[in-house]
């Protein structure tokens, strides 16, 4: 069974590299149009010319999500330039690792602070399209997090508003959910630097997948797509984890 977004108008907030890049490339394969956000210009310059080669109707802006003006400007001028909204997918990271004010201020501002705006920017038409929001949290979100308290506490966060949004938004036509990604590796993300830069953290965390590898950006697009689709229309407060079984263990 296929699934198709065409004609549909798909927002990707951090859609430059990585999953959210893998994300948008599947909406646009499925015949999507988009407006991709991220705060390098050069790589979302990269991602919205592969989104065009797809025939896919391209908006593109150089946005800081920590910036709450910045996002809501985003979110209006990607409903001008495509006609309205379809689809929102808050994917961007501001990877807070330390267990200090920067740390906790980079989840915080990024990875909820961002979603939570560019929902509410977005919901006058997510109403009027019956649309639906997908979040990207994570698996660290589920169980403790030493390594990374903030994003770990953060991406907690996010499941939780998954579920009050979708109970507030249910009776307006507008589903919410959620992907919690396990340990992705792609080119200049964080696992591929490990890898080269930290071989012993590497090998324990692909130690901790049953499934023997770390999870390709494109394992998680495809759940995305199903969230998002007509396929997943009465699913809807959930969180599903795209890891290969690593919570398992």
């Amino acid at each position: 069974m296929q699934i198709s977004f065409t004609g549909r108008r798909v927002l990707v907030a951090g859609a430059s590299r990585g999953i959210g890049r893998s994300i948008a490339l599947a909406f646009a394969a499925a015949g999507a149009n988009l407006s991709i956000c991220a705060r390098g210009a050069q790589g979302l310059s990269q991602a919205a010319d592969e989104l065009c080669e797809l025939g896919a109707t391209v908006h593109q802006s150089p946005v800081d999500l920590a910036d709450g003006a910045a996002v809501s400007s985003w979110v209006a001028a990607a409903a001008d330039a495509l006609g309205g909204i379809d689809v929102l997918v808050n994917n961007a990271s501001g990877f807070g690792r330390s267990d200090d004010e920067a740390g906790w201020r980079a989840s915080i501002d990024v990875d909820l602070m961002a979603a939570v705006r560019a929902s509410h920017a977005a919901l006058p038409h997510l109403e009027r399209s019956r649309g639906a929001i997908v979040h990207i949290s994570s698996i660290a979100g589920i169980g403790p997090s030493v390594r990374t308290p903030p994003y770990g506490a953060i991406k907690a966060a996010m499941i939780q508003y998954t579920m009050t949004q979708a109970a507030s938004l249910a009776a307006r036509g507008v589903r919410v959910n959620c992907v919690a990604p396990g340990s992705i590796e792609f080119a200049g993300g964080v696992w591929d630097q490990a890898r080269r830069n930290d071989p012993q953290l590497y090998d324990r965390m692909l130690r901790s997948v049953p499934s023997g590898r770390m999870g390709r950006p494109e394992e998680v697009a495809s759940v995305v797509l199903f969230l998002a689709s007509d396929l997943a229309g009465w699913v809807t407060g959930q969180t599903i984890a795209v890891d290969g079984g690593q919570m398992l263990k």
